[in-house]
């Protein structure tokens, strides 16, 4: 179960957050929308109702929840760039997940709002300077203090997890 849950391995902090770890993180991230149209392409409807594992989400969840997710991690970046240490909004994604955009088998508006924010998301962090990478947020759930860099390892490792997930509900869904 644990496999099916985190198909890429839990989410690990960088030993290091040097270029060669943001040039790759920020190439997975630019990556994204155009894997995932490549995976979707040419899914049926009823397909979308497959989960990647007992009781996960289910492609069309996953799909929406990228949007949501990826959109939360552009205002986060902006909110570092341009406050000081400013806390951020957590929200309940399990909730997020059941309402009715994000059961919706519409993914289209889902996989435009990914590829936006990928493009804004990935021309951002090439322009930033070594002194802005630093710059944080406040995680009030989890008593946090994230870095840019920090938000970049993990949302280029969410992307990959998830994107997993569609592969695995596609050939073996549950």
């Amino acid at each position: 179960m644990e496999e099916l849950k985190y198909p890429v391995g839990k989410f690990k902090m960088p030993s290091s957050y040097d270029e060669a770890f943001r040039k790759e993180a920020i190439q997975i991230l630019s990556e994204l929308p155009v894997q995932l149209q490549e995976v979707l392409n040419g899914i049926q409807t009823s397909q979308l109702a497959g989960c990647y594992r007992p009781d996960g989400w289910n492609i069309k969840q996953v799909v929406h929840h990228l949007a949501d997710s990826h959109l939360n991690c552009l205002v986060r970046v902006k909110l570092a760039l341009t406050e000081d240490h400013p806390t951020i909004k957590p929200y309940d994604e399990n909730s997020w997940a059941n309402l009715a955009d994000a059961t919706s088998d519409d993914i289209q508006p889902s996989l435009l709002i990914i590829t936006g924010v990928h493009a804004r998301l990935v021309t951002m962090l090439n322009s930033l300077s070594t002194q802005q990478w630093e710059r944080t947020v406040h995680h009030p759930e989890s008593k946090r203090d994230m870095s840019i860099n920090f938000l970049l390892g993990l949302y280029s490792w969410h992307s990959r997890h998830h994107l997993a997930h569609i592969k695995n509900a596609i050939a073996n869904p549950y």
